[in-house]
């Protein structure tokens, strides 16, 4: 694993990871059920524009909802260290050693943790309490625990006045396997698509 120590969201940071396939979308690359994504390719086009442009392709500038989530995940992360007892650690991004993929967690929790730290809407914290992990996330945590060789990930789920949601999810063996054969297989696409354009004359 290689880290990157720059702050998560600034220039560089989305400088460094244009152009590469990224934990908060292997779920464009393989669901949540361990199927092909019918999102690769359209993904594939994106990463491959900023590759071709070296800068990162701004598809969603996020809304009210994702602003007050970034600013709640520090108060969200003092929350868990009080709960836990564990004094959490940030990071900025990291890669594989072949830098093929990337990922860049919310938290390094210990040696062997990550903390996926999520700040959702009220109601949307509620469901949270009532059914544990949202699936959506589970290809983004397991493509961490692939990236940075971890063996946990605690999904944190925050709201201010409500009682903190706390789940484990270990590494799934299984979803792993398929999500490593997923992303050899994007990667190859990637370049191939990649050696397309430039046989057309695109690219040079």
């Amino acid at each position: 694993m290689q880290i990157y120590d720059i702050e998560q969201g600034s220039e560089s940071w989305k400088k460094i990871r244009a152009g590469l396939p990224t934990a908060s979308c292997f779920d464009r690359i393989l669901t949540p059920t361990g199927k092909p994504s019918t999102q690769a390719e359209a993904y594939a086009h994106l990463l491959i524009a900023e590759i071709l442009t070296g800068n990162p392709v701004n598809e969603w500038e996020g809304n009210a909802h994702t602003e007050r989530g970034k600013e709640l995940e520090e108060e969200a992360a003092l929350a868990y260290e009080m709960e836990m007892g564990i004094e959490l650690r940030t990071i900025g991004f990291c890669t594989n050693d072949a830098r093929t993929v990337g990922c860049s967690p919310d938290r390094l929790a210990g040696d062997d943790g990550l903390v996926e730290i999520k700040c959702p809407a009220a109601h949307n914290h509620v469901r949270n309490m009532l059914n544990g992990l949202d699936m959506g996330y589970y290809p983004q945590i397991q493509g961490q625990l692939l990236v940075t060789g971890r063996k946990w990930c605690n999904f944190l789920s925050y709201y201010p006045g409500m009682e903190l949601v706390i789940v484990r999810v270990e590494r799934d063996k299984d979803y792993l396997f398929k999500l490593t054969e997923a992303l050899e297989g994007f990667n190859a696409l990637l370049k191939g698509k990649l050696k397309t354009l430039k046989d057309k004359g695109y690219g040079q």
